[in-house]
């Protein structure tokens, strides 16, 4: 009876070891490295940071036998602005956040909403956009995938676009000659201005500002106030150009392939929750900060609709022109940018003047 007992133990044992090496009962301590090339004050990265990893740490601590513990990485301590997608992916980071609108060459179409300016100011509305587009057009998640190694995990909206400055204007026409800064596409909206366009990024634009390198930047509210531009930039004013959906956090695709089933399914379902909030936060935000411009002795005021519409005549044969370019280098970019109108218009947006795509 003792020999058949240890017979059966060590086979007991064996089959219980053999599950502990599949995986099956194995609980995993997972550490994953996430960055941004920005500062935690700007809202997508501190949402990062305040919901999309304790979020995950949490639910896996709770729903699976495993525990993930990050390493965060932000304000361009590990990765730059502009070198997040490399970093994600080669793997020198597990997670990115980061802007389409700094990858012109790697990620010419994903700033595709840049391309239609003047659309809806609501980031909630902008974040819906774009993930119908993400869903209708599978080049724009694929591509992240087959070239550059990543998964998408969580689109992220910014505030509206607007143009703040050091010093006064009321036309269009007034801006022509001024250094104005702003990021890879949108610096088109300046050229179109007459204005003279300068590439910046937000953690050096209070220098910049300050040392004349430029005269104002296209920017949302929440980075006036985060970076304190309000010192050196007295005049903002709502030219509504449009909140625009072009950063994404992404995950490396073999870091991700190696996880449990289990906290693959969190990292998304979290990811889409975090997506959902930057609209949210940022919408919330918006007229806030805008007091907290004022109360910092700024100047606040907006365009006339008539200056407006100028703007967008100014640039109305634009869309096309770059729709026909991206076309050429086989990307779908008449179908995204037509969709784009599209799904704006059936959450009611009005635009000032209607892009035709054909």
């Amino acid at each position: 009876m003792k020999r058949a007992f240890s017979a059966s133990a060590v086979a007991l044992a064996a089959s219980l070891s053999m599950l502990y090496m599949s995986g099956s009962v194995l609980a995993e301590e997972i550490k994953l490295r996430i960055a941004s090339g920005h500062p935690v004050v700007q809202t997508y990265v501190n949402l990062m940071s305040t919901y999309f990893v304790p979020e995950v740490s949490k639910r896996v601590a709770a729903r699976t036998k495993h525990k993930v513990e990050f390493i965060e990485a932000y304000g361009g301590s590990i990765v730059k602005v502009a070198d997040v997608l490399e970093g994600v992916q080669s793997g020198i980071v597990d997670l990115g956040g980061y802007n389409f609108g700094f990858e012109p060459s790697n990620l010419p179409l994903h700033a595709f909403q840049v391309m239609l300016p003047f659309g809806t100011m609501s980031p909630v509305m902008s974040v819906k956009i774009v993930r119908a587009v993400f869903d209708k057009v599978p080049y724009m998640s694929k591509v992240l995938e087959d070239k550059f190694n990543q998964r998408l995990v969580g689109l992220i909206a910014d505030n509206g676009y607007n143009l703040g400055t050091n010093f006064d204007w009321n036309s269009v026409a007034d801006l022509k000659g001024k250094k104005l800064a702003g990021a890879g596409l949108n610096l088109k909206w300046l050229e179109y201005a007459g204005a003279v366009p300068v590439q910046s990024s937000l953690p050096e634009a209070y220098t910049s500002m300050q040392t004349g390198v430029y005269s104002g930047w296209i920017m949302f509210p929440s980075g006036w106030v985060q970076f304190k531009l309000y010192d050196v930039g007295k005049f903002y004013t709502e030219t509504g150009f449009g909140a625009i959906t072009w950063h994404a956090l992404t995950i490396n695709k073999a870091r991700f392939a190696k996880l449990p089933k289990e906290v693959q399914d969190i990292v998304l379902e979290v990811g889409r929750e975090y997506e959902t909030l930057t609209g949210k936060v940022n919408e919330e935000a918006y007229p806030k900060q805008l007091e907290q411009l004022r109360a910092n002795g700024v100047t606040v005021k907006k365009i006339t609709d008539a200056a407006r519409k100028d703007w967008a005549n100014a640039m109305k044969g634009w869309p096309q022109q770059k729709a026909d370019e991206l076309d050429k280098q086989g990307l779908p970019a008449s179908q995204v940018l037509k969709l784009t109108l599209e799904e704006a218009e059936k959450l009611g947006h009005k635009w000032p003047v209607r892009y035709v795509i054909k």
